[in-house]
């Protein structure tokens, strides 16, 4: 009896515990959820300003005093004189877009192109640094609308692929007037792909029934747990198809030049071999680029980053997790992916 008394009150001590530490959490998620989300900003850096000052640091290095001396009486002499046409140098914004699949950086991408819409004047350009290797179909069809504002604005559109650019980033790349990529970067995968899992043999296998009940013949083709049948595989396969129609289509009108059916098989080249395929139009990083471009323009950096609350911070690793997990099992029947 003893021994049953002090088990109950190790028990009781644990739920109170347990108890105790849950009021805690609710109380903080609660505070947490009364935080006022932030409108988030805008972050412009000077890339020019950067590379001016490597500048300074390797000379300091590689020069000696004498030399320094003179080449920094040079310059002034030379920026005095040059002043008033540095202020006529036109501007390169510089963004970075790194694609996760379902797409969820396009928020940020449509506020900085329209920050640059808001400011950018005659003879501006713009360098976006294009990273993905694809996603869901309307994500990256609405990122490649955003980038199409740009040259509609009448601003010079550059891409740079250092990484990766492929099936929907590379959506997103034909856009501009002109992609640039690195010598072993993945471009390419002119394609479409859905799957899924089906785990109707096993309910059956168990005794477990599962009822679907829909309006409209086509409402729900392929599914997760019912029974698919082969003109709900034929009807899939057709709306892929379309989607692969829609998406060779767009990347022609925007790159002409393409023989569209050698690349618009799924397969991916890298950098140098998607040069002979056209479907790139120069081999280059996007260093040296901007390093290039820094003679002639002023470059700025912008970014859009928004401050996450508490709630969000606590709850971001589990959503990331079932974004991942829930999206590519469950949208993926009525849902390409790129």
């Amino acid at each position: 009896m003893e021994f049953l008394f002090e088990y109950g009150l190790f028990l009781a001590k644990a739920f109170t515990l347990v108890v105790a530490i849950l009021v805690v959490v609710g109380f903080v998620l609660a505070m947490a959820s009364r935080q006022k989300q932030s409108p988030g900003n805008l972050e412009f850096d000077s890339v020019s300003d950067v590379y001016d000052d490597l500048k300074r640091q390797a000379e300091s290095v590689l020069l000696d005093k004498t030399e320094l001396k003179e080449k920094q009486k040079a310059e002034k002499k030379a920026k005095k004189k040059k002043e008033p046409e540095k202020d006529k140098k036109p501007n390169l914004f510089v963004i970075n877009f790194e694609g996760s699949p379902m797409a969820k950086e396009v928020d940020s991408l449509r506020k900085e192109i329209t920050a640059v819409l808001c400011v950018a004047k005659e003879g501006d350009e713009v360098l976006v640094n294009v990273e993905s290797g694809g996603g869901v179909v309307h994500g990256y069809g609405l990122a490649a609308s955003q980038l199409q504002r740009i040259k509609d604005k009448g601003l010079n559109l550059t891409i740079s692929v250092d990484k990766v650019a492929a099936s929907g980033g590379y959506m997103m790349a034909c856009v501009a007037d002109k992609i640039i990529s690195a010598p072993f970067a993945i471009i390419g995968s002119i394609g479409v792909v859905a799957q899924l899992p089906n785990f109707n043999k096993l309910l059956k296998k168990n005794d477990i029934d599962f009822e679907m009940h829909t309006s409209g013949e086509f409402k729900r083709t392929l599914t997760v747990f019912g029974e698919n049948t082969d003109e709900g595989r034929d009807k899939f396969k057709h709306e892929l198809q379309e989607v692969h129609d829609m998406f060779k289509d767009f990347v022609l009108k925007h790159r002409p030049d393409l023989d569209i059916e050698k690349v618009a098989t799924g397969e991916y080249w890298l950098g140098q071999k998607a040069l002979e395929l056209k479907l790139v139009d120069a081999i280059q990083t996007s260093d040296d680029y901007l390093l290039q471009a820094n003679d002639t323009h002023k470059l700025y950096r912008l970014k859009y980053a928004t401050k996450k609350t508490l709630a969000q911070k606590l709850g971001i690793a589990a959503s990331e997790g079932v974004e991942s997990a829930v999206s590519k099992l469950l949208t993926a029947a009525k849902t390409a992916w790129m």
